[in-house]
């Protein structure tokens, strides 16, 4: 693991796919000029709309985000993680939500279909269907080894309330939990943070969390608050909750120290749990 510079990019995404692309190599441009070495783009960071209109569009969105996420990654030079986007199942019918991380070279390292699908009756009267439209991937998420950087372990937004699955990422070496998400407003002003916080501290390790941000269409509100957290739980960068960016150091040193000082992860007994 090396030293660097990490940014979680915070978009208010909406159905117009230009302007949600224009406004995500924005944020990419001001956090490589600030030297940045690593990107999160959030969960939808292409099209934030209703089910029949990304269905529809899905088959050519798909290969414009592959495209975009290649030609940002080697046009900046950074490492960019796409949070999450549309590829179709072939029914029809269905996608999956797929993150994406990218080499500088524009060669994609590790891709994950989420496997935790949304399907909540909030008491704000809102109902999210996730599994209506989307197919859960069929296998756990992988930690990919970013040369030069650290061993990343990649989830994808409602993935962040199992905590078996980060403990899994970490289990196979993962120093950085990239959790790139659409969070609710409602869920979020409660569990957004706290949740984050839960999953570096008890893995010990840093977490960068891209996130949606205000009013998408309809009543659709994300929370924002895109976060960067060290593996002591400490909040490190805060994008509040206007469209820009949470920028903090990962800092190789501070990892072994605090892994050093709360030795949790070398004391698990799962032979007794």
């Amino acid at each position: 693991m090396s030293d660097f510079l990490a940014a979680a990019i915070q978009l208010t995404s909406t159905q117009d796919t230009d302007a949600n692309f224009a406004a995500a190599e924005e944020q990419i441009d001001l956090a490589v000029r600030r030297g940045v070495d690593l990107i999160g783009l959030p969960e939808n960071f292409a099209f934030m709309g209703d089910d029949a209109r990304r269905l529809e569009l899905a088959p050519a969105l798909a290969e414009r985000c592959r495209s975009f996420l290649v030609t940002m990654a080697r046009r900046y030079q950074v490492v960019l993680l796409g949070g999450g986007y549309p590829v179709p199942v072939g029914d029809g019918q269905h996608t999956y939500n797929r993150a994406e991380l990218v080499d500088r070279d524009g060669q994609v390292l590790a891709s994950y279909d989420k496997i935790h699908l949304f399907d909540v009756d909030l008491p704000d009267g809102n109902t999210y269907r996730e599994s209506a439209t989307v197919t859960p991937g069929d296998a756990l998420p992988p930690v990919v080894d970013v040369p030069g950087l650290c061993r990343v372990g990649l989830s994808i937004c409602y993935d962040v309330r199992f905590p078996e699955l980060y403990r899994h990422l970490v289990g196979a070496g993962a120093e950085l939990l990239m959790i790139p998400a659409a969070f609710t407003a409602f869920t979020g002003k409660d569990h957004w943070q706290v949740l984050l916080q839960a999953r570096a501290i008890e893995n010990t390790a840093y977490v960068l969390a891209p996130a949606q941000t205000g009013l998408h269409y309809g009543r659709r509100q994300s929370h924002g608050h895109a976060l960067v957290i060290d593996p002591w739980g400490t909040v490190l960068a805060d994008a509040g909750v206007q469209p820009g960016a949470a920028i903090a150091p990962v800092n190789a040193s501070h990892l072994g120290h605090v892994r050093e000082q709360m030795p949790s992860l070398r004391h698990r007994r799962p032979a007794v749990i």
